[in-house]
């Protein structure tokens, strides 16, 4: 077999797909048109839109191979060659007009991707390489094309891509705070002090707080979604960054130690709820999820922690308790909260506890003759006298409907005495105030008692009741009323 046939059939047998052409054409209109002065081809190209498929029809395909009509679904060559104008379409105006554009510029060997069709419509993603074969570079009428079919490559890698798009748009809008992070480093310290012996980890770092504060500097967060920086009043990733010491503070130094204890003892997998702040110092209560990824357990170089804003809750479950423990018309501590600190000082003082027994003087009559409203706007006067009067650890409740009370521990009987005094004068102050405004002149009867160490506080609370019963009857024997009311 000649030498000659060997390449023929070389030629034919090729795996890759191999295209024998003609430039000369494009050249003979490539010189035509430097000749009448152009020089930037892209921009000639785009002006007329027909030059594209003027450079295409000067290029003749002379031959192509088995593998040629294999990847293009044609039967022969001249099926192929009858149908190129379908198997170079669509979006490869581009790649070509680049091709030019190298061709163009003397470049007679070159590299590209473009899109091509077969002849039964499927997309081919390809790999083109160029060359203007050698001896024939003056005139270009010898080109070899070769086509490399890279379609599941492509595909795989559009997937992937869209893969991409989608988790990040996930990451991206999630409704709520997610970081992404880097934990690699705190883990070498956390080895490092297990490798010197450390097996007490809850001591170690309450004999040495600066390990917690270095651990919480060697964090390196990596992406943070926009519910975060919304949540944090930021204006972008960066200011976040820059300022993430105003936002992880105060608390978080401690629920971040037992996040490292969690840590010490292998738990990979955290919730917990801590309190952050935002850049404008808003406190926000944050139910935080903590996990390692399960393909970097080995090195915690890769962190998922989503931080949903619980603030509302937070906020609601303490009106809720405040509720719980306060009358909503004085805002002084109700019964309940009453009668469980008095059986918590009952238990474990401290002592002294002095109480002050208080009535409302007048109330059934106001509540009678002018409505409950006028009662109320009374009540709610006595809960303003009684919490200016009152500094903790003491307090006032109101107890009944128009009986309230003041607890005072370590208070003996004339400090008692003084709580009376500092409360009528408040008293006094407060019907000057609201006599100009025609209120009702606000009048209380007072009983006190104290209760030393092993006595029984119930019996001091017997005793300031009828003190102050005693008190009532004076009150409405100096005004001629009957009855206590």
């Amino acid at each position: 077999m000649s030498s000659a046939s060997d390449l023929e059939s070389m030629f034919d047998l090729a795996p890759v797909s191999l295209w024998l052409e003609d430039y000369s054409g494009l050249k003979r209109l490539f010189d035509q048109w430097r000749a009448q002065g152009v020089e930037d081809l892209v921009a000639h190209l785009g002006a007329e839109p027909g030059r594209v498929q003027e450079c295409m029809s000067r290029l003749q395909v002379m031959r192509v191979n088995q593998s040629t009509l294999t990847l293009f679904g044609a039967a022969t060559q001249e099926e192929l060659l009858s149908r190129l104008d379908s198997v170079f379409r669509g979006d490869m105006a581009d790649s070509v007009i680049h091709e030019f554009d190298l061709l163009w510029r003397g470049q007679l060997s070159f590299d590209n991707q473009t899109v091509n069709y077969a002849l039964d419509g499927r997309r081919l993603d390809v790999h083109v390489h160029v060359r203007v074969l050698p001896g024939h570079e003056a005139a270009w009428d010898r080109v070899l094309v070769s086509l490399h079919d890279v379609t599941e490559r492509v595909q795989a890698e559009r997937q992937r891509a869209e893969s991409e798009r989608y988790a990040r748009g996930l990451f991206d809008h999630s409704p709520v705070s997610l970081w992404v992070e880097d934990f690699s480093a705190v883990k070498t310290l956390l080895d490092d002090i297990r490798a010197r012996g450390i097996s007490d980890f809850a001591t170690f770092i309450k004999v040495h707080p600066e390990f917690v504060t270095r651990c919480m500097q060697e964090i390196r967060v990596i992406d943070v979604n926009h519910e975060t920086l919304r949540m944090f009043a930021a204006a972008d990733k960066n200011t976040l960054l820059r300022h993430i010491s105003r936002i992880f503070r105060d608390e978080m130094r401690e629920s971040f130690g037992d996040q490292l204890q969690d840590l010490w003892n292998g738990k990979t997998l955290q919730q917990r709820e801590v309190l952050n702040y935002s850049l404008s110092g808003e406190p926000v209560n944050i139910h935080m999820q903590f996990a390692v990824l399960e393909d970097h357990l080995d090195t915690w170089d890769l962190v998922l922690v989503s931080l949903v804003d619980i603030t509302a809750r937070k906020k609601a479950e303490a009106y809720l308790e405040y509720l719980g423990k306060h009358d909503v018309l004085t805002q002084l501590h109700n019964r309940t909260f009453y009668t469980e600190e008095l059986n918590r000082l009952s238990r474990k003082g401290p002592w002294p506890v002095s109480v002050l027994a208080i009535d409302l003087n007048g109330l059934k009559n106001i509540n009678d003759e002018e409505g409950h409203a006028a009662g109320d706007a009374l009540l709610r006067r006595v809960g303003e006298v009684l919490s200016k009067a009152v500094d903790a650890p003491s307090w006032p409740a109101r107890i009944g409907g128009d009986e309230f009370a003041i607890l005072l521990p370590m208070t003996d009987e004339r400090g008692a005495e003084a709580m009376r005094e500092r409360v009528m004068s408040l008293l006094d102050l407060n019907n000057q105030f609201y006599a100009g405004q025609n209120g009702h002149v606000l009048s209380l009867a007072i009983g006190q008692a104290t209760c030393s160490a092993g006595d029984q506080l119930d019996l001091a609370l017997m005793r300031a009741d009828k003190a102050m019963y005693e008190d009532k009857a004076r009150h409405y024997d100096g005004h001629g009323a009957p009855g206590y009311a």
